[in-house]
This record gives C-alpha cells, sequence and structure tokens, in this order.
C-alpha cells in the first residue's frame, strides 16, 4: 500500500520498491514505474498500485477419482505480474488517493483466476485415475497438469500474470477411507513387528541355549578337570606316603645298625673291661698265694691302719679301768693280750667298727691264704 500525506491541498506519494505505481493526470500518463515518489494533486489525479513482487497462493480443493472416491488437493502457486500495465488495464488496482487503499479487490480476482485454472486441470487428471494411483503417483502427475494447463492458459499472459511454479503438497481422501486404506498397512507393519518380535525371542532363546550349553560344558570340564586334580592329588600323596615310608625303613634300619653296633661296642668294652679285671684278680691273687703269711698280716695291718679314723678323743671308764688293774695284776702275758682285745673291742666300739671288720677280713684272708699255701 503507497504511503500518502497530505501538504497544503496536495498530496504525496511513495511508494515500495515492490510496487508498480501509474499516475494518470486529466487522461494522460504522468508517472509510470515501481518505488516512484511524487507530489500531485487529488482533483485530477488517478493513481493504480500494482505489486510486480512473487506470491504465494494456497490452492485447496475437492476432487473425484475414476473409482468415485472424493479427494482433498493441496498445492501452492507462486506467481508474479510481469507486465503491469496490462494488469492495470484489465483489473482495478485503482487506489485511494487520500489514504492509497485499493478501491476493490484485484488480488482476490486474481487467486481466483489462478485456483479455478489450476482445480480445473488438476480434476481433469483426477478423473481418469483409480484412488490408489491417485495417490500413489497423482502428486507428480496433478503437479504436471497443472503447470502445464497454467503455462498454457490463455487469460493469464492477457493480464500480465507469470506463473514461477506450481507445488502440490498432498492428495488426501476423506477420512474414513484413509483409516480403512491405513488398516492393511498397518496389519502388515503389526505383521512384521509381531515377526520380528518372535524372531528376536526365538533368537534370545537360541543365544541362551547357546549359553546354557557353553556353561553345562564349561562344569563338565571343570569337573573332569577336578578329577584329575584329585586323582593326580591321591597319586601325590600316594608317592609321598611311599617316599615317606621308605625313608622310615631306611632310617629305621640306620638307627637299629647304629644300635646293634653300639650294643656289639659296648658288649666288646665290657668283655674287654672284664677280660682286664679278671687278669687284674688273678695277678692279685695269684701274688697273695704266693706271699709270705707275715706279709699278708702286715698288708692288712697297714691296709686297716689306712682305713681306721682319726680318733680325736679317747674315754675310759671305771670298769675299763679296772678290768685293766685287774689283769696287771694277774700276769704280764695274759694281761697284754686281753689288753690287746679290750683295746681292739674299744676302738671298734670308739667308732671304727669298719677297722675291726678290715681286720677280721684280713685275718681271713691271711688264712685262706695260708691254707691255699699249705695244701
Amino acid at each position: 500500500m503507497a504511503d500518502i500525506t497530505r501538504r497544503l491541498g496536495l498530496r504525496h506519494l511513495r511508494s515500495a520498491p515492490t510496487a508498480h505505481i501509474r499516475h494518470h493526470k486529466n487522461g494522460k500518463l504522468a508517472h509510470d514505474g515501481p518505488g516512484l515518489s511524487f507530489w500531485f494533486r487529488p482533483l485530477s489525479a488517478a493513481l493504480s498500485e500494482v505489486p510486480v513482487d512473487d506470491r504465494e497462493l494456497a490452492v485447496a480443493f475437492h476432487a473425484r477419482t475414476a473409482d468415485f472416491q472424493d479427494v482433498t488437493v493441496q498445492a501452492a502457486v507462486t506467481y508474479r505480474i510481469s507486465d503491469p500495465a496490462a494488469a492495470a488495464a484489465r483489473l482495478d488496482f485503482s487506489v485511494d488517493p487520500d489514504t492509497g487503499v485499493w478501491r476493490s479487490a484485484p488480488l482476490e480476482q486474481l487467486s481466483t483466476l489462478l485456483t479455478e485454472s489450476a482445480q480445473q486441470h488438476a480434476l481433469d487428471v483426477l478423473a481418469r485415475m483409480p484412488l490408489s494411483a491417485a495417490l500413489a503417483e497423482g502428486v507428480a502427475a496433478v503437479r504436471e497438469r497443472v503447470r502445464t494447463g497454467l503455462g498454457s492458459e490463455p487469460r493469464l499472459p492477457a493480464t500480465g500474470i507469470e506463473v514461477v511454479a506450481v507445488r502440490v503438497v498432498a492428495i488426501r481422501p476423506e477420512p474414513e477411507v484413509e483409516r480403512a486404506l491405513r488398516t492393511p498397512a498397518r496389519e502388515r507393519i503389526q505383521q512384521d513387528a509381531d515377526s520380528a518380535t518372535f524372531e528376536r525371542r526365538a533368537v534370545a532363546v537360541e543365544r541362551e541355549r547357546a549359553i546354557a550349553e557353553n556353561e553345562l560344558a564349561s562344569r563338565i570340564e571343570l569337573a573332569r578337570q577336578e578329577e584329575q586334580l584329585v586323582a593326580r592329588r591321591g597319586t601325590n600323596a600316594r608317592r609321598e606316603a611311599e617316599e615317606k615310608a621308605a625313608a622310615d625303613a631306611v632310617r629305621t634300619e640306620a638307627e637299629a645298625a647304629r644300635t646293634v653296633a653300639l650294643a656289639q661296642a659296648e658288649a666288646e668294652a665290657a668283655r674287654t673291661v672284664g677280660e682286664a679285671r679278671a687278669a687284674a684278680q688273678r695277678s692279685w691273687l695269684t701274688a697273695h698265694a704266693s706271699a709270705d703269711p707275715a706279709t699278708l698280716h702286715a698288708l692288712a695291718a697297714t691296709r686297716l691302719a689306712e682305713n681306721v679314723p682319726r680318733i680325736e678323743s679317747l674315754t675310759l671308764t671305771p670298769d675299763v679301768v679296772t678290768g685293766l688293774l685287774g689283769r696287771l695284776g694277774r700276769g704280764g702275758g695274759g694281761v697284754g693280750a686281753e689288753a690287746g682285745a679290750d683295746a681292739d673291742a674299744g676302738a671298734g666300739a670308739g667308732g671304727s667298727p669298719g677297722a675291726g671288720a678290715a681286720a677280721d677280713q684280713g685275718a681271713r684272708g691271711s688264712r685262706g691264704s695260708g691254707g691255699g699255701g699249705h695244701s
């Protein structure tokens, strides 16, 4: 829409670069072109504003296929006014000189013209196609037919309209028919999904079976290895016991041999010692048997003297003194022998019984030796 301002009974128009302005003054063309700016008198001016930019026209209409099914066609037509003078001559693009607003609705007329032309060509194509073909191949066929038909339409170039592009967005049947058409496809998709689910479950079961078989094989192999391990441990234990028994036998034999050797050595030593003692005893007896009895008595006295303990004190009782005095009065020899006997008795009673016993043993030895020599 052009921008018009007022100044002292005059008007100033300023248009956009995409708007073609035609200014007639008193029936003559004064200004013609896009993006103009000029002053004019409203009483003598006739203004037309023709848009020259590309415009999008959304087209939606119903059609019927060869099998009598209603479909809805959604398309879009891109167009522009390539000849503003022809468009301004065929359609009313005049604007109010005071407000710059179109006096009529020229773009609606263009939309109606394009929509009816496109619908005519689309209906001609869809009427020869069944519903399935229209849904599968109708978009390309309708687009090509509409583009060709609009390009060959004689009224459009005469009006200064150029079709830039044609797009068919969709061809859709009625909702009930669309649901009915979707049902088989959905069933097939559901069947495929079920088949995929069953196959997936079968694969899962097969894999689980393979896993179970692998686990069972692993357990069998583990049991076999454990059996081998137990057998090996038994063999090792048996071998260890045999080796230990052999070692114990060797050790026992060695200890027995050592004990026997030690006993033999001890017996040999005892025998040697006994023989030596016997030889010494024989030599001693031989020496005493060949000795004079007086010598033996002397040796016995000497041994007795060696074994007599030390006399620290001597106690004489009145009975002993009286007996000694009586013996002295009766005679010297008898007195001496009795004194000696009493002395021996006193010595034995005084604390040396061993000496008396040694003397007796010496006397018996002397007698034995004398008897042996006598014989």
